[in-house]
């Protein structure tokens, strides 16, 4: 069975200082995959709280290889790396801690002052974004949009530990089983969670009522994905994202909110996982489909 590393490096920005990283406009930079559903939450949560002028990114390569992460400018929305002037993110990685030879993930959170590698937990970033940089937001409205509410952070926290193993995570753990055992549990967890998700909607616009939260960035990224991806690469095609009336209405609501469909890239998505997964997809062939309009009305106001 597919099982998760956890991130290593989990220092906090925090307003007032306290923590040793102080959060400030420009000294922060993130390292993101438009095609990772877990650096994509970062991206989602830094447009919310309007923080585009305040953390800078770099996009790597959608292409996984044995080398990890790298840079490059000769893919769409892809760029080097003007900050630290590496090939490969392993080499951030290692400015930050030359003895470091674990997992090389994104997201990156990056200190351009100290020249440190300071969080790679995309949990925890987006969690920074949405409570210590409120002095810096781009509005009114978005320093006061919080994501993790005092009196909703019990139910954030027992919706994201059922919907990141069963649904986050529970694609990946189906599509890189090897074995049919594993894949039968992890698929079936899958769609019981998306039963489970499809009900709540059919009473609330959101997961927690009638506000986005932490928990609804948190699972639009994998929804966003589904029927790109994991339906074909990760075999979880018992049913489509399109099939769930009120997963579908849902996920065109989130996408059309804010600006959240501006951080969806469905190129990087595709070509990400079915190019870099050989032992999926041995020849690298990106399939043609599927049409989805996210634009199209969601009903759901």
């Amino acid at each position: 069975e597919f099982v998760r590393t956890p991130s290593k490096f989990r220092n906090q920005v925090t307003a007032d200082g306290s923590s040793g990283f102080l959060a400030e406009a420009d000294r922060y930079h993130l390292y993101v995959s438009l095609a990772c559903p877990w650096a994509h939450r970062t991206l989602i949560t830094r447009k919310l709280k309007g923080l585009e002028n305040v953390i800078s990114y770099t996009v790597v390569d959608w292409f996984l290889g044995t080398e990890g992460w790298t840079f490059t400018d000769s893919k769409p929305k892809c760029s080097l790396d003007t900050v630290n002037g590496c090939r490969t993110l392993r080499e951030v990685y290692n400015l930050s801690n030359p003895e470091y030879s674990g997992k090389v993930t994104v997201p990156v959170l990056w200190d351009k002052k100290k020249k440190t590698l300071v969080n790679n937990e995309s949990s925890e970033i987006i969690r920074m974004f949405t409570k210590e940089f409120n002095a810096f937001c781009a509005t009114e409205e978005q320093k006061k949009l919080d994501l993790y509410p005092d009196h909703l952070s019990e139910k954030i926290e027992e919706l994201n530990g059922w919907i990141y193993p069963n649904i986050n995570n529970g694609v990946y753990r189906a599509g890189f089983a090897t074995s049919q055992e594993a894949y039968d549990v992890a698929v079936r967890d899958v769609f019981n969670a998306l039963d489970k998700v499809e009900d709540i909607l059919s009473k609330s616009r959101y997961l927690t009522g009638n506000t986005i939260t932490e928990a609804d960035v948190r699972l639009f990224t994998t929804l966003v994905r589904f029927d790109m991806v994991y339906v074909g690469h990760f075999k979880c095609n018992k049913k489509r994202i399109i099939d769930y009336p009120n997963i579908w209405g849902y996920l065109r609501d989130l996408y059309q909110t804010s600006g959240i469909g501006e951080t969806v890239d469905a190129e990087h998505i595709q070509k990400h996982y079915q190019q870099s997964h050989v032992k999926i997809n041995p020849y690298g062939i990106v399939a043609i489909g599927p049409d989805l309009d996210f634009n199209q009305p969601h009903g759901r106001n």
